[in-house]
């Protein structure tokens, strides 16, 4: 067929020699055309019309990092000059990994594969490994929990590596899951208490993977765990220690609306359920044993030692699985809304621990107190149990999500979980006002827009626009917005203002990637092999993402990915071959199988 190839760039190309891959795409069967339409460019359909009959073109392939944003034009342009638009090919060097050392050759592979009308994932298709039956799970959330007990119950070996001191993840801090309103620990916590009772699960908490050999099916890896100072088998959880230890700090799993003690168990439901200390805050540690260490002297099991090494071993195995989760953007870049500065100001995780029954105030939606610190004779702000309950709360959604300036992508969840606040605010409170803030209300799941209904109906006041501004008024937090359904500025007093702040990667994302070799995109996360085709394995064979640290999702999307990913593995174990890196597959190999394919 007569082809006519056009590369155009939605984002400015800079990583690829778009003048290269036009060069060899000139040399393909069939090529009569080829041109560089250049960065976003502005398409005439008449234009394109003539260029099709002028060189009778019967097939066009349209070449970029993401050509379907251009595909409705040329597809018109053959209907207009009586060619068939089914005809229309796209060569997208995004969806198939042209980044990095692979990018040329994969870009070229791309525009050959497209040109012969073979899909590229058909023939870009490594050879096989002999496959180790255990598998490292790189984060113990939803979604590393899920993937781990799928995998274990088949009876295959399972080494889940979690860098705090419990598994659970962000999900252990959630009260309600949306729209059902289900208790989150109730659906979390028996999956944690199996993966810490499971025989074919080796949990390693307070660890991180520090580097990644060997190929796909026999992966060396390296893990440093840091010491616990605690040996879980022993600790009975009796709470003497923390009653004696004299230092406080703020509670990470409590988003540091509360404190907890230098030696101390995250939250009481944890997987394992024994204490830890911590190194960086430890008296005895910070002065290298020469103050305190009375939780030694006092703990009755004797299985506290200060002086504990952390350990460095070395597995192998024959699958990777990264679930790593997120993070929230740092919400006090953005000024506006006055975080850190007005203290009744929450992101939504502080929130979602001020409101759970097992939080610092046992689930009382309060604000905060003021008392004066005894030790800095300052005044602070803390949440106290016989707090004063708002009786109006703002929820301001897409905060550092789908701008620019931070987040230009959706985050996806904070609609769902932000309706979800406002459903628990009017649940706990009576004759409370709400205000919700948003700009377009994503309700994508099952049930999920008539949860945004019911929302409607039990009275929540819903503000579609943006919110300008949080500012203080007389001891009341004022919030500006604009209202775009009866086109004017509106303004609210209220007392409590909810953040529904973007997610990012979690931290140590990037050193992960590096470790692993595993591409990320431009949003900082974790890149799939393809998104649409085959959306949880890597460019590299044998290691999978599930959940989180691919994208923003909600916890059933996680938890049927990491299914599917655990599917992946069991597949490849019971096979016996697992998948080879892509980029070992080269540009000769994939055009000599599309040829193949091509022909039959």
């Amino acid at each position: 067929m007569r082809t006519g190839i056009f590369f155009c760039q939605v984002e400015d190309g800079k990583n690829l020699n778009i003048d290269a891959i036009a060069k060899y795409s000139a040399n393909l069967t069939g090529v009569e055309i080829v041109q560089i339409m250049g960065f976003r460019p502005h398409l005439d359909v008449n234009t394109l019309r003539e260029l099709i009959l002028t060189n009778n073109l019967d097939r066009i392939v349209v070449a970029g990092d993401m050509p379907g944003y251009f595909k409705p034009v040329f597809t018109k342009a053959m209907a207009l000059a009586g060619r068939n638009p089914e005809e229309v090919r796209l060569a997208s060097f995004q969806e198939h990994g042209a980044k990095g050392d692979v990018a040329l050759d994969r870009a070229k592979a791309t525009v050959a594969c497209a040109n012969m009308a073979v899909p590229f994932s058909l023939v870009a298709v490594p050879s096989g490994n002999p496959v180790s039956h255990a598998t490292l799970v790189i984060g113990g959330g939803i979604a590393g929990i899920q993937a781990s007990l799928e995998i274990a119950n088949a009876g295959k070996l399972v080494y889940l590596v979690e860098q705090t001191g419990t598994i659970g993840g962000h999900m252990a801090m959630f009260d309600k899951t949306f729209p059902t309103l289900d208790c989150a620990a109730c659906i979390l916590t028996p999956k944690m208490v199996s993966v810490g009772q499971h025989d074919m699960i080796n949990l390693l908490t307070n660890s991180r993977v520090t580097e990644v050999s060997g190929k796909p099916g026999a992966y060396r890896v390296k893990i440093h765990q840091r010491a616990r100072k605690v040996d879980v088998e022993s600790c009975v959880a009796c709470n003497i220690c923390v009653e004696v230890c004299p230092v406080k700090v703020e509670s990470e799993f409590d988003s540091k609306i509360s404190f907890r003690k230098a030696i101390y168990i995250p939250f009481p439901q944890a997987v394992p359920n024994a204490y830890l200390v911590d190194n960086e805050h430890c008296s005895f540690i910070l002065s290298e044993g020469q103050k305190c260490g009375v939780c030694v002297k006092k703990c009755p099991k004797e299985c506290i030692n200060l002086n504990a090494p952390d350990k460095d071993f070395d597995i192998e195995v024959g699958n990777i699985i990264i679930a790593t989760g997120y993070e929230l953007l740092d919400v006090g870049k953005i000024e506006q809304y006055g975080y850190g500065k007005f203290p009744n100001v929450l992101t939504s995780l502080e929130f979602e621990r001020l409101t759970n029954a097992s939080g610092t105030t046992g689930g009382r939606i309060v604000t905060k107190s003021k008392r004066i610190n005894k030790k800095t004779d300052k005044e602070e702000w803390f949440f106290a149990s016989d707090g004063i309950p708002p009786r109006s709360v703002a929820i301001i959604h897409c905060v550092g999500s789908r701008n620019k300036k931070y987040n230009a992508y959706c985050s996806r969840v904070c609609c769902m979980y932000s309706l979800k606040f406002a459903h628990l605010i009017k649940e706990k409170i009576p004759n409370v006002n709400v205000y919700e803030f948003y700009i377009d209300m994503r309700a994508f799941g099952k049930g999920y827009e008539e949860f945004a209904e019911r929302i409607r109906h039990e009275g929540t006041f819903v503000v579609r626009g943006h919110s300008a501004s949080v500012t203080m008024d007389n001891d009341h937090l004022i919030v500006k917005g604009e209202d775009i359904m009866i086109e004017r500025l509106v303004e609210f007093k209220v007392d409590m203002v909810i953040l529904a702040v973007g997610l990012i990667p979690a931290p140590g994302t990037e050193e992960l990637s590096r470790i692993l070799g595993i591409n990320r995109d431009s949003d900082g996360w974790f890149s799939e092999l393809d998104y649409n085709g085959n959306p949880t394995d890597t460019e590299r064979g044998g290691i999978y993402v599930a959940g989180m640290c691919q994208a923003p999702k909600d916890i059933p999307d996680t938890v049927a990915q990491a299914s599917a990913v655990a599917a992946g593995v069991l597949r490849s174990i019971t096979s016996g071959k697992g998948i080879g890196h892509l980029s070992n597959v080269s540009l000769s190999d994939i055009e000599a199988r599309a040829k193949t394919v091509h022909t039959l």
